[in-house]
C-alpha cells in the first residue's frame, strides 16, 4: 500500500542507503502541496523522469502557516502526505517542520534537485549541496493561490 512510502527523517536513512547502493538516481523536490491540482501532478510527473526515485518533502502545517499565513494550510499535513504518497510516480514522501528543506536535502544528498519554473536556480534552497538543479515550467493558471482566489477563500 502507498502508506509505506511515508518516511520520518529518523527512518529514511536505510531507504536512501538502499537506493544509493544500487546506483540509482535520486530526484528531490519539495512544497506545501496544500490543494493538489493538475499543476502539481504534471510537475511531479516531470520530476520523476529526471531519475529513478522521486522523493517529495512536504511542509508541515506549522511551516505552511509561517510561509503562507494563518489561513493555510487548507488540507492538514497527514492528509497531504497521504495524497502525495498515493501518486504512483512518487517513491517516497517525508515531512519537514522548518521553513526550508535544507536539513532534509543535506541528509538525503539527492542527485537532482527540482523546483518550479518560478524559481531561479541560484535561489533554490539546497543548490549548494546537489550537483544538478532543474526547474520545471509551471502550468499557466494552475496554482493553489488561484484556486483559493477564484473561490473567495
Amino acid at each position: 500500500m502507498y502508506l509505506n512510502k511515508i518516511y520520518q527523517a529518523s527512518t529514511i536513512n536505510n531507504f536512501i542507503k538502499n537506493i544509493k547502493s544500487k546506483n540509482k538516481k535520486i530526484v528531490f523536490t519539495n512544497g506545501c502541496f496544500d490543494i493538489l491540482h493538475v499543476g502539481h501532478v504534471r510537475y511531479l510527473f516531470e520530476a520523476k523522469k529526471l531519475g529513478d526515485f522521486l522523493i517529495v518533502a512536504i511542509n508541515s502545517d506549522e511551516s505552511v502557516k509561517k510561509l503562507k499565513g494563518n489561513s493555510r494550510p487548507i488540507v492538514p499535513e497527514n492528509d497531504r502526505l497521504e495524497i502525495i504518497a498515493a501518486l504512483e510516480f512518487v517513491d517516497c514522501v517525508i515531512m519537514f517542520k522548518e521553513e526550508t528543506p535544507y536539513n532534509i536535502i543535506s541528509l538525503i544528498k539527492p542527485d537532482v534537485l527540482v523546483k518550479g519554473g518560478d524559481y531561479k536556480k541560484e535561489d533554490i534552497v539546497g543548490n549548494d549541496i546537489v550537483p544538478k538543479v532543474v526547474t520545471i515550467p509551471l502550468v499557466e493558471g494552475k496554482s493553489t493561490t488561484n484556486i483559493l482566489q477564484r473561490n473567495n477563500f
